[in-house]
């Protein structure tokens, strides 16, 4: 959590991420979809105990790059500390300065399943693969990132 300087790092892309712990959570999906409001669920989650602590890395648009086998996410430095919350505008909150993906949630995804294969649980970026949710329109995503962050496979 700072607001110190920030060195723009990897491709900028329209997303959003929040550290929930030692990893981060990226949020993909198109304009409109949740993206913020997500962040600020998962933000909330942490602050109540449902998750780890969690804190915002980016709102709407981060940079991705890859450090050895891993992608860190980094906020676009214009918009660090930043987030958007629908009824009061842009707000300013604690940010962190880089983090680690360990999931990405995919709003408004088109390949949603009860029971999802296996593949469409996992996502590559930059060679690197990464669990993934696909969320489908219309449905909550915070129930299904806690589940999750919070339970292991049967």
């Amino acid at each position: 959590m700072s607001q110190g300087t920030l060195n723009e790092v990897g491709p900028s892309v329209h997303a959003s991420a929040v550290k929930v712990g030692p990893m981060a959570v990226l949020i993909r999906g198109p304009s409109g979809a949740g993206k913020s409001r997500l962040a600020f669920d998962l933000i909330i989650a942490g602050r109540a105990g449902v998750v780890e602590s969690a804190v915002l890395v980016g709102d709407d648009r981060v940079h991705l790059a890859t450090v050895g086998e891993e992608i860190e996410v980094r906020p676009a430095p214009a918009l660090a500390g930043l987030i958007e919350i629908r009824g009061l505008g842009i707000r300013r909150c604690d940010f962190a300065e880089h983090a680690t993906v360990g999931l990405v949630v995919d709003l408004d995804a088109s390949d949603v399943e009860r029971l999802p294969p296996a593949e469409a649980l996992k996502t590559t970026i930059f060679g690197v693969e990464i669990p993934r949710i696909p969320v489908g329109r219309g449905y909550s995503p915070l129930p299904l990132v806690v589940a999750a962050l919070t339970t292991t496979k049967s």
